[in-house]
């Protein structure tokens, strides 16, 4: 590895670790009441180091809720879409991959789905990743039932949003609940949700018979 590649994998590393300590902070503390020395320390650097990397501590709190954004969706999609076996089967792969990651990740689930900032800039991506959140439902509503009134298809889609977010802040109180009690909640709610004879296959079976 030459100087120039050295000192690359030397400043990710830094960034990685000061987003890793900011994210754990954020999370217990909330935005205002962490500092970005105690981020600094946290994260084994100096304060001159972190501003290196990041102009303000609403600029390190935006990278870190970039940085997760897209993950949240993007496995229990494939899952739903691409995976294998009935609707009941791809629902439960789905919820599955989606509770894995907050279970992985929760210190940045906790500032992901509270904000604590009271920042104008803050709010306003919270409102978009609920945005993106309640569209991404409305499509696999459409998806799973083609029938459900058009009008019906956002107030559905956020209850399943909601339904989510709601859930994972309860599980990140409560670490003991076995995750496979949340994915089947979160299962029987979706299926409620849909008109009967949702999911069934072109030769027109039901999913899950």
């Amino acid at each position: 590895m030459n100087e120039i590649d050295r000192s690359r994998a030397a400043r990710t590393q830094a960034r990685t670790r000061i987003e890793d300590a900011a994210g754990r902070l954020f999370a217990e503390r909330g935005f205002a009441g962490t500092t970005i020395g105690e981020i600094a320390a946290e994260a084994g650097l100096s304060k001159p180091m972190l501003y290196r990397h990041f102009d303000s501590k609403q600029e390190l709190h935006l990278a870190l809720l970039e940085r997760h954004r897209d993950e949240l969706a993007a496995a229990p999609i494939r899952e739903l879409l691409h995976g294998e076996g009935d609707l009941n089967a791809r629902l439960e792969a789905m919820y599955d991959a989606w509770f894995g990651h907050v279970q992985t990740h929760p210190y940045t689930w906790r500032m992901m789905f509270r904000d604590t900032t009271g920042d104008p800039e803050v709010q306003a991506f919270h409102r978009e990743l609920q945005r993106r959140q309640r569209e991404t439902d409305i499509a696999l509503l459409r998806e799973m039932a083609p029938d459900i009134p058009e009008a019906e298809l956002e107030p559905l889609g956020e209850a399943i949003r909601s339904s989510l977010y709601g859930l994972a802040l309860w599980w990140l109180d409560r670490p003991g609940t076995p995750r496979a009690v949340l994915v089947a909640a979160m299962t029987r709610l979706t299926r409620g949700l849909l008109p009967a004879g949702a999911g069934r296959d072109p030769r027109g079976a039901a999913a899950g018979d």
